[in-house]
């Protein structure tokens, strides 16, 4: 199940995979992809399962799938190193070509993958896509925090990757299986927020809202984060 978010006069939907939806212009918007994170961390002494990537695209193909988007805007580190694409396994190097091939893609330049990017920002209808939020900048949808919640459920305390918005500016969760994520009660995601936000929680099935001042906000300040 979606959740319905505006962002000055348009409405978008998010969905509980963490792309946003924008039906309007019939676009699909995903951020911080990271894929070949786990190939990256082995070359390093760090082994970790090589799935990630095959997971992250069987959830972008879901989604795909499912919208049948025009155009599909990748909002940067798409890739978790700049050798990333070559790394690739021959079959999932083929299956993001048919997804690529399946209708118009932008690649968004984030701080992980500048050598494998188109752009450093796009443009429709007055709202602004970029990796990473910048000052003064409204409305605008970005990533690069990959934002999580935490909430509790009947005495459990439950972590989610989230969108987060105020209805002028929204950072949208990470969609790389392996992306991981920052609170959004740390300053670096809340501080970007200073009358507070609504957290989007992705469930398997449903996105759920929680407001911030449920969340207890941590502290203030626009901050920047390398992730």
């Amino acid at each position: 199940m979606t959740a319905l978010l505006t962002l000055g006069s348009a409405r978008f939907l998010a969905d509980p995979s963490g792309a946003l939806w924008w039906p309007e212009e019939r676009a699909l918007f995903v951020a911080d992809l990271h894929l070949e994170k786990g190939t990256s961390f082995a070359r390093r002494g760090v082994m970790l399962p090589p799935w990630d990537t095959r997971a992250t695209l069987d959830r972008l193909a879901e989604a795909v799938a499912r919208y049948r988007p025009a155009l599909v805007v990748a909002l940067g580190d798409s890739f978790h190193d700049a050798d990333g694409a070559a790394r690739l396994d021959p079959d999932d190097r083929g299956r993001l070509a048919a997804l690529t091939g399946s209708g118009d893609w932008l690649w968004l330049t984030g701080n992980h993958d500048p050598g494998e990017a188109t752009a450093a920002a796009f443009e429709r209808a007055g709202i602004a896509f970029r990796h990473e939020a910048a000052p003064g900048c409204r409305p605008e949808v970005s990533g690069h925090y990959h934002p999580k919640a935490t909430i509790s459920v009947h005495g459990r305390r439950l972590s989610r990757r989230c969108f987060v918005g105020d209805g002028r500016r929204l950072i949208l969760p990470a969609f790389g299986a392996y992306a991981g994520g920052l609170d959004v009660r740390e300053a670096a995601i809340a501080g970007w927020f200073p009358d507070g936000f609504t957290a989007y929680l992705a469930g398997e099935r449903r996105i759920t809202a929680v407001p911030s001042a449920l969340l207890g906000v941590r502290s203030t300040g626009t901050a920047s984060l390398a992730l």
